[in-house]
């Protein structure tokens, strides 16, 4: 577990930098993104990716580690704490935002975006699980079905 105290520490840094920035994250690339945006409809890309829709992916990728790292904190019961945890969190965040921060913006959907992406890192946690598992029983019977 040990292990886990310095990504969890840089990860709670640059989360709490993003979340209590004093304006909107994107407010200097909003305008760079819509030009990358445009240049990508022009080029294929759908209408409907558009900037809500990156702005709410990022909220998705945002709380992937940390589903991730309160999952691998956890015993394997207790992981459904992790989902918890993160809408908790991101609630919090949200009312943090509302109450603190006049140039934020806080929103249901930035709460369903940032469970989500803990769900996903639960999720990618438990296959990292199955894999390391998996990994030495297929050696093992590798090596038994040998003469």
């Amino acid at each position: 577990m040990a292990w886990l105290a310095v990504p969890t520490a840089g990860y709670a840094v640059c989360l709490f930098l993003v979340v209590f920035w004093p304006v909107p994250v994107d407010r200097d690339a909003g305008a760079g993104l819509l030009r990358g945006l445009d240049w990508l409809h022009r080029h294929g890309i759908p209408q409907w990716f558009d900037y809500a829709l990156v702005e709410w992916l990022a909220n998705v990728a945002m709380f992937v580690p940390f589903g991730f790292l309160l999952a691998a904190a956890l015993p394997l019961p207790y992981w459904w704490l992790a989902l918890l945890a993160a809408a908790g969190a991101s609630a919090g965040i949200e009312w943090a935002q509302r109450e603190l921060l006049p140039e934020r913006y806080p929103s249901a959907a930035d709460i369903a975006a940032n469970t989500l992406g803990a769900l996903v890192g639960i999720g990618l946690c438990g296959l990292l699980l199955l894999a390391a598992a998996a990994g030495p029983r297929r050696r093992a019977s590798r090596t038994a079905a040998r003469p």
